[in-house]
């Protein structure tokens, strides 16, 4: 049987070039700049530090540094498949926010035959990203460039309309991006890995360890992420008391699921110590727990107790659970992202159907129509005019009870998880087309394949073994 060729030297050219030229010309076509970046509509009345780009860029800054090197370093804790953890994040990263801006802006910022470009885009574009990445995730070191850039190409569109189709016809509240990020993300990532099921791979691979330093880096991404998580789950929600609830919320349940986590992991460890790979990623649980209620009044001890509840649903998921769904379901989840996003998406959306039955005027004051804005009166409703008189700018929604809006909630969540399964199978049967330079068994998990490696790549593992090499080298030299 001819073994398949995994040179990049064609393939990966012709796609990207193919891909960039698609998005010049849509770019020329369609995208101009929005009002508050066109020159054109600026005048001696304008006040420049009214301008959007200081209330908006701080958070588009740190939603980088998430992406970039948040991201980056996490996905980097294979010993063997630094560069491609990284690089490979960066790579699909840029491409990804260039074609996001395009897919959301012909849904949410079109109109007058042009997708108007904001700083508000970009954010959106890297909310998408992570969507991207996160699914990323479940198919790390088995993957290409050329299949994650495929992937790419296809589940933002899948993501775009299924964004589209919740916060128009839905409308629902998921201010931390709990349905709409972390759980799409989740089951398109496990679809894709369903369909690159590797039966050989299923006991464990030799390359597929850790090191020293590997572990360090990816621990350096897990910091970037945990810092700058408030500003990934405020971004968007409105802006005053709920978008400061938002960073509270996110601080507290982040702090209650990293302290669980040490505690957690040296319980359920045979040894009694701590394992780095629950440093990593089951620290974070409590920032995805609290996303759908993060701009609500749940109170900062139900924060804390989200934050608990994400750690120990984390924790016993990496344990007992992904083995599971390997050996049973044929989903290799290489990063767990079932659960570090999955199941604390699903709590997170329980919390926020909570939230939302649990909210009235006592609580919340005229603000109640603000945070859930489609449980305002409608327009020509004469409680509408009652409320302006305290909040003058309020807009008219659906009238909606409590618990019409968490039943829409719940029509999200099934309907979320149902779309992004189908379009991640779907898109694993693209990837396993020829051509797309997918690794062998034997080579997945390494460099080598698709990096120009250095020359200690092979004989320096990490510091202890760099360590052990200079102790030999002056014992030797004593010696002589």
């Amino acid at each position: 049987m001819k073994k398949k060729s995994t040179n990049l030297r064609v393939r990966l050219p012709v796609l990207i070039f193919a891909l960039e030229v698609m998005i010049v010309v849509l770019y020329a076509f369609f995208v101009t700049y929005d009002d508050q970046a066109n020159a054109l509509l600026q005048n001696n009345q304008t006040r420049p530090m009214d301008n959007s780009l200081y209330q908006n860029y701080p958070f588009f800054a740190d939603i980088q540094v998430m992406i970039f090197l948040g991201f980056g370093c996490l996905l980097a804790f294979f010993r063997r498949y630094g560069f491609g953890g990284m690089v490979f994040n960066f790579l699909i990263a840029t491409f990804t926010i260039q074609w996001a801006i395009l897919v959301q802006g012909f849904f949410q910022f079109y109109y007058d035959g042009k997708i108007h470009l904001g700083v508000l885009n970009l954010i959106n574009a890297e909310f998408a990203c992570a969507v991207v990445l996160i699914s990323f995730g479940a198919v790390l070191g088995k993957t290409s460039p050329v299949q994650l850039l495929v992937m790419a190409l296809l589940e933002i569109p899948v993501f775009g309309v299924t964004e589209w189709a919740v916060l128009k016809y839905l409308k629902i509240n998921d201010a931390g991006g709990s349905i709409l990020i972390h759980i799409f993300a989740c089951y398109f990532g496990l679809g894709v890995t369903f369909v690159l099921y590797r039966p050989s791979i299923n006991e464990g691979h030799p390359k597929e360890k850790t090191s020293y330093q590997s572990d360090l880096l990816s621990v350096i991404g897990t910091l970037f992420l945990w810092v700058f998580w408030p500003s990934f789950n405020s971004a968007l929600t409105f802006k005053g008391d709920d978008q400061h609830r938002a960073v509270l919320h996110t601080f507290i349940g982040l702090s209650a699921s990293t302290i669980t986590a040490f505690a957690l992991s040296s319980m359920l460890s045979k040894n009694g110590k701590i394992s780095m790979a629950d440093v990593q990623n089951v620290t974070l649980a409590g920032g995805v727990t609290v996303g759908a209620s993060v701009d609500m009044m749940i109170s900062p001890a139900a924060a804390f107790i989200l934050g608990i509840l994400g750690c120990i649903a984390c924790m016993l998921g990496y344990k007992y659970l992904s083995p599971f769904l390997a050996r049973r379901l044929r989903l290799q989840d290489q990063c767990g992202i079932h659960n570090l996003h999955g199941l604390t998406g699903l709590i997170s959306s329980l919390a926020g159907i909570c939230g939302i039955l649990v909210a009235t005027e006592e609580t919340y004051g005229p603000s109640l129509y603000q945070t859930f804005s489609h449980r305002a009166p409608p327009e020509g409703d004469p409680l509408l005019a009652e409320l302006r008189v305290f909040i003058p700018d309020l807009e008219a929604g659906l009238g909606r009870s409590a618990q019409e809006q968490a039943l829409f909630q719940v029509a999200a969540v099934f309907g979320t998880i149902a779309v992004s399964a189908v379009g991640g199978l779907l898109t694993g049967v693209v990837l396993k087309l020829p051509y797309l330079a997918s690794p062998s068994d034997e080579n997945c998990f390494d460099d080598e394949l698709f990096f120009d490696v250095p020359p200690d790549y092979n004989s320096v593992n990490g510091p202890q073994e760099a360590w052990s090499c200079v102790l030999r080298d002056a014992n030797k030299t004593d010696v002589d």
